[in-house]
């Protein structure tokens, strides 16, 4: 009997252990961040000093054990560039640069975004690009630099055409563009951009 109690007490030890470590199936995921509707955002992304970013969206929720936020229901997304006077001090006026529409962005912990799909407007060249993504390669929208995305439709008073993987700057110079590509300067054009307007030439 006395080799009997330890040997019993070691069972019902290795038995609560089992028990404890047996995954459930059933117990509920730890959840982290947070979710927001109806939300004016304003970014002002450490990599670009000079811009700021603003949209609307009917739903913003933030995980920030993974440095997301995800936006949906997006409206009114733009690209302001941030003025200064001629002693490089900010004055608090804003120009605007770009316009941004999409069904939902992704905003990296570097304030980059990342999109299916996306419809950008470059004011000053009154530009429109309409960019697809993919599933492995999404548009993305790089902070400081400008976006690319597997393809593009482009249409802008002198130029148009379509671009595959294409990477363009916020100053409309295509840095990147697939030989199979096929977009130029229109020698036809009856049109010019003036002051963010299209008017005949």
């Amino acid at each position: 009997m006395q080799k009997v109690g330890p040997l019993v007490l070691l069972g019902i030890l290795g038995f609560a252990l089992l028990f404890a470590l047996w995954p459930s199936g059933k117990a509920p995921q730890a959840q982290t961040g947070i979710t927001l509707q109806d939300v004016q955002l304003t970014l002002y992304p450490a990599r670009d000093p000079e811009a700021v970013w603003r949209f609307a969206a009917a739903q913003v929720r933030h995980d920030p054990v993974g440095s997301v936020t995800d936006l949906s229901g997006i409206a009114g997304g733009k690209r302001l560039l941030r003025q200064r006077d001629a002693a490089g001090q900010l004055t608090g006026a804003e120009t605007l640069d770009a316009t941004v529409q999409a069904p939902s962005l992704s905003i990296n912990g570097q304030d980059d975004m990342v999109t299916p799909r996306a419809q950008i407007r470059l004011v000053k060249e009154c530009a429109d690009l309409a960019l697809e993504g993919t599933p492995q390669t999404p548009v993305k929208i790089e902070q400081g630099y400008g976006f690319s995305a597997p393809r593009a439709v482009l249409d802008s008073p002198a130029v148009s055409g379509n671009i595959y993987d294409l990477r363009m700057d916020f100053q409309f110079n295509v840095e990147q563009a697939s030989p199979q590509s096929n977009w130029g300067w229109d020698p036809d054009a009856t049109e010019t951009c003036r002051d963010g307007q299209r008017v005949p030439l």
